[in-house]
């Protein structure tokens, strides 16, 4: 699931020179420190006003004013997008057609038109269109992959996926405005999407519910979304749900099978940890992205001379997260050495379109039916 570093590669092929455009959370806090801990990434330039945030953080990398002037230079492989969600289509439509790859920050576009625009005009250009997914190597939703995948927990019948936190004071920032693209399924919803479609494909129909919970809200902020999946043994139902008024979480996950459970309390550290300043490199991963909380697995297993089914606990699998993986994994398609990128063009639009599917079952009150895959 973790790539393993692959320096050697690094020696083999020329490094790819990223233009990064914004330097906000997304930009400063993820996508710079990740670039710069992969061997074969260069960050070539970075373009935003924010110049002395640049200039203190990575003095050897340029700030540019304008995404046209990193778009006309020749040199440059890939564009790293990470600006308000409504700016999405304009300036990834623009960075392909200069002929570069091109990373979205998470949700691609704020319409599943806007996003089919985009994968139809990657294919006719030759060039990548993904999205940062880099919550598909977060250290609890690895170790849930491990437990689903060996089969401990029999069938699985319902998956509880939990984001919550506590942030009773709505600040000042354009996630939180009545904008297109803006609340809370948007910005935590892509996450939670792409984790369930990695997990278990598309799902056959779909519900949300949103809310605005806190004080001053003028977005959703509490989001509970139902995947349907229908099979002839009964199905299984995918919860997703997100808020910012929890101020006791239960368990980020929790996995309920026809074998057994799986629960694991806590989130992820990486982000933390890149919040703090903290920078992973391949070279030194021994100590990044290690949960302090493993999760746990309730097996009901049969025993000799017993009539019912005794319950054996278990300490569950736990790896490390590491989001470098993701880079990785794009860098080595770039170069030719795997087929696809982490998140392919068919992932991008599945998530999109789950994400639009959701905002119309918020208004319409029922499942609504997800169509066929695009081809």
């Amino acid at each position: 699931m973790n790539p393993k570093p692959s320096t050697q590669h690094a020696h083999q092929h020329a490094p790819l020179q990223v233009a990064l455009i914004g330097y906000g959370g997304a930009g400063r806090i993820f996508h710079a420190p990740l670039m710069a801990g992969v061997p074969g990434l260069h960050l070539a330039c970075i373009v935003t006003r924010q110049r002395e945030a640049v200039q203190r953080d990575w003095p050897a990398v340029p700030c540019v004013a304008s995404a046209s002037a990193a778009l006309a230079d020749p040199a440059i492989d890939l564009v790293v997008i990470a600006t308000p969600n409504d700016s999405h289509f304009e300036l990834a439509q623009a960075a392909l057609q200069a002929g570069k790859h091109v990373v979205v920050d998470k949700p691609c576009t704020v319409t599943l038109t806007e996003t089919e625009t985009l994968l139809d005009l990657a294919r006719q250009q030759g060039r990548v269109l993904t999205v940062f997914q880099n919550r598909r190597f977060d250290s609890d939703f690895l170790a849930l992959q491990q437990v689903i995948a060996s089969g401990q927990l029999g069938r699985v019948v319902q998956l509880d996926s939990h984001f919550d936190r506590y942030r009773p004071t709505v600040p000042e920032r354009w996630r939180e405005q009545n904008l297109p693209g803006s609340g809370l399924w948007f910005d935590l919803g892509p996450h939670l999407v792409d984790q369930a479609l990695v997990l278990f494909g598309r799902p056959d129909a779909l519900l949300l519910e949103q809310a605005s919970v806190r004080d001053g809200a003028r977005v959703n902020d509490w989001f509970h979304a139902v995947l349907r999946y229908d099979t002839p043994q009964g199905g299984l139902r995918v919860i997703l749900h997100a808020s910012t008024l929890v101020a006791e979480p239960g368990p980020r996950w929790a996995a309920h099978g026809t074998q057994g459970s799986f629960t694991k309390f806590g989130m992820d550290v990486q982000e933390d940890a890149l919040k703090a300043g903290q920078h992973p490199q391949w070279a030194a991963l021994h100590d990044w992205g290690q949960d302090p909380q493993p999760g746990q697995l309730l097996r009901m297993e049969n025993m000799a001379g017993v009539a019912s089914p005794v319950s054996v606990r278990r300490a569950a699998p736990q790896p490390s997260g590491n989001y470098l993986a993701y880079y990785t994994q794009l860098r080595d398609h770039l170069w030719g050495l795997v087929p696809q990128p982490g998140v392919t063009p068919a992932q991008v639009h599945a998530v999109m379109q789950l994400l639009a599917l959701g905002a119309q079952s918020a208004a319409s009150g029922r499942f609504e039916v997800v169509p066929p895959a695009r081809n």
